[in-house]
Order: structure tokens, then C-alpha cells, then sequence
């Protein structure tokens, strides 16, 4: 047993840091749906592994009837804190850092809207395909918002640096490929072809809308660590979150080239599907090459940080959502090009998932207990 785990079992008073437990509401941020995501990829992750996925299946529905749980606990809190403390709640949006966590928000929904169909049409049938996609829809109009409004407060109102840089600068903008990829997923359960196509064309543009971005965030990104280091070991995991878009790139073009031409056949596109199919396989593998080059990075990176000790935070769950997505897409490259190479990489990097989610969830149980995790840095810092 952990030293963190005992904290909680040997009956230490709930929430004992706080001055009262109504700051665990006041000091509430979106950084905790950041925990959401990484649930989510797990459970997601689970029933692909090769050969024993049938039987880790019921384990993966349970995470994700605990992520919705997690999900509506959260949004929960982070609604009371706005109508109980809404002027302070509204200086989110000019923290340079707490505003870029909001992207985590629809991301977390994701993978809930994915758990429907994994783990939801199995259970409650059918009908839980049209209640995934209206979910879909509320969660592409969150990304859509979080893509362009919080670069455009980035650019109106922050005070940044390239020296301050951080992957964190990723999370608002890869929101709307990660729906994007969803969209890919739930387009072949719509029963209408007009909502197929409506739903395949929107993905589409919302890989689109997003994956540019986050590469060009990507290559200023090596610019700054290549002139100012490492980030402070606060942002340890940041270094992680760059495998996100990569992976998410990578999968949203193999789902979607997948998807293209049943869909686009059924509406004369035959032609454009077949190549669409084609631009899938290849662009999924040439990110998941790139993701490569960033993973043995990161690695080294996380090596770096962890001799020299670094203190947990939320930002720890910056290791688990990245790594599950590019494990996804292994997975999905080693059944479209039946290579078992990507099914015994994609295995070891879903048991390196598990561990560290065991790891975040455990620490992050024990801080929630204490009430330690409960800061709100826009509070602390007026806008």
C-alpha cells in the first residue's frame, strides 16, 4: 500500500487542507476533467489488446460507466462553482495557464460519446446510437469554441513568452480533431446516409480545423525548448501532451479513410472514398512515425524529471490521455494493415497506460481526500 493510499484508508478528515469544504467548489478547474480523459482512453484501450480484449472488456465498462460518473461529478462542481462564485470563476479566461484546460472539458466528453459505442450499444442496444449523436453534436460546438476563442483571448489578453511556452498551448485547439475522431467512430452506427455523410464530412473539417494548428504549435514548441530547456518541473508531464495531436491525427485519418467509402459510394462518390481510404492508411502512418519520434522523447524527458524528483499535480494526468490515444492508433494501424508488429506495441504501450493511470488515480485520490488539489491559480492571481 502506497503512502498516498494510507492517507485515505487510515481515516485522515476529508478535504482536512481546505479552511472550509465549500473551496473545494470556490477552488474547483477544468485541470480535473484532465482525469476524465486519461479514465476514458483506458477503458477505450482495454478490450483492443490482442487476444485477451474479450476478457478485459468488462473492465474497461466499468471505467466507463465510472468515467461518466467522474464526468457528471465534475461538471457538477465546476457548475456550482460559476453560479456560487461566478466572479471569480470568470478569471479563467485571462489565466494564461487554468484557461487551457478548458479544452479538457469536450476531450473528456469524447471519450464518453466513444464508450456509447463500444460499451453502450452491447448493453442498452441500439438506442443509445442517437443519444451518442447529439452528445456528438454539444461536444464538436464545445471545440469548435474552446479552438478559436481561447488563441483569440491568447492574443488579446494573456501575457505570454516563448521562454513560458508550454505543450499545455496544445490543449484548446486538439479538442476539435479528438471529436473529429469520434465523429469517425459513431458515422458507420448512424442508420440515415445523409447523417453518415453530414457526420463524416464534419469530421473532416474538424481534423482539419485543428491538426495545422497543433503542429504549428508543435514546431514552435521544439524551437523553445531547443532555446530555453526543459519547462519548470511543475509542467513535467506537458511534455507529453504533444503525443496527443499526433496520435489523434493519426487515428482520425485511419477511422475516417475507413468510413469513406461505404459512406461516399452511397452518395456517388465511390471515386473520392477509394482515395479517401488510401490518404487514411498512409497519413495514419507517417503520425504514427512522427508520434514515435516524440514518445522516445517524452520518455527521456520523463526520465530527466523523475531523478531529480518531481512533486505530483493534476498536471500528471498530461501522461495517461496522449499515451492511451497513440496506443488506439497502433492498434487500429495493426488491424487495417494486419501487421502484428503494431498489436505487440500496442499491448505493451496499454500495459505502460494502466500503470500510470493506477499511479494518477492513486495520488490524485489521496490529494482530493486532503483537499490539496483544490487550488484555483486565477484566484491567487487576479486578472
Amino acid at each position: 500500500m502506497t503512502a498516498d493510499t494510507h492517507s485515505v484508508l487510515g481515516g485522515l478528515k476529508p478535504l482536512s487542507r481546505l479552511d472550509h469544504p465549500r473551496e473545494m467548489i470556490r477552488q474547483f478547474t477544468p485541470n480535473w476533467f484532465a482525469a476524465t480523459m486519461g479514465t476514458g482512453i483506458l477503458a477505450l484501450a482495454l478490450p483492443q489488446v490482442p487476444g485477451i480484449g474479450p476478457s478485459l472488456k468488462p473492465v474497461g465498462e466499468v471505467l466507463w460507466f465510472f468515467n461518466i460518473a467522474l464526468f457528471a461529478l465534475f461538471a457538477g462542481l465546476y457548475g456550482a462553482r460559476w453560479a456560487m462564485f461566478g466572479h471569480e470563476a470568470r478569471r479563467i479566461f485571462g489565466h494564461n495557464t487554468v484557461s487551457m484546460f478548458i479544452g479538457t472539458i469536450p476531450m473528456g466528453l469524447a471519450t464518453i460519446i466513444n464508450g456509447c459505442l463500444a460499451f453502450g450499444i452491447a448493453r442498452f442496444g441500439n438506442g443509445i446510437v442517437p443519444v451518442a449523436h447529439v452528445l456528438w453534436w454539444i461536444d464538436v460546438a464545445m471545440s469548435l469554441a474552446c479552438g478559436v476563442l481561447i488563441p483569440y483571448m491568447m492574443f488579446t489578453r494573456h501575457e505570454h513568452s516563448l521562454d513560458g511556452m508550454t505543450a499545455v498551448w496544445l490543449l484548446p485547439v486538439v479538442a476539435a480533431e479528438v471529436a473529429g475522431a469520434s465523429g469517425g467512430l459513431l458515422a458507420p452506427h448512424l442508420t440515415d446516409p445523409h447523417a453518415q455523410l453530414v457526420t463524416l464530412a464534419t469530421s473532416y473539417v474538424l481534423w482539419a480545423y485543428s491538426v495545422p494548428v497543433a503542429f504549428g504549435i508543435l514546431a514552435i514548441l521544439i524551437l523553445r525548448m531547443a532555446l530555453h530547456k526543459l519547462p519548470h518541473e511543475s509542467m513535467a508531464a506537458s511534455s507529453w501532451l504533444a503525443l496527443g495531436p499526433i496520435g489523434t491525427g493519426a487515428l482520425g485519418m485511419l477511422v475516417l479513410g475507413a468510413d469513406a467509402p461505404a459512406i461516399l459510394a452511397a452518395h456517388g462518390l465511390a471515386g473520392v472514398g477509394t482515395v479517401a481510404q488510401g490518404i487514411g492508411v498512409v497519413a495514419g502512418l507517417c503520425l504514427w512515425g512522427f508520434g514515435l519520434w516524440w514518445l522516445a522523447l517524452a520518455t527521456l524527458i520523463t526520465i530527466r524529471y523523475w531523478r531529480a524528483g518531481v512533486p505530483f499535480n493534476l498536471g500528471w494526468w498530461g501522461y495517461t490521455f496522449p499515451l492511451g490515444v497513440y496506443t488506439v492508433a497502433t492498434f487500429r494501424l495493426g488491424t487495417t494493415l494486419n501487421l502484428g508488429f503494431f498489436s505487440f506495441v500496442g499491448t505493451v504501450l496499454t500495459v505502460a497506460l494502466a500503470a500510470m493511470w493506477l499511479l494518477v488515480g492513486a495520488k490524485t485520490l489521496a490529494g482530493a481526500w486532503r483537499g490539496n488539489l483544490f487550488v484555483s491559480p486565477c484566484i491567487a492571481t487576479p486578472n
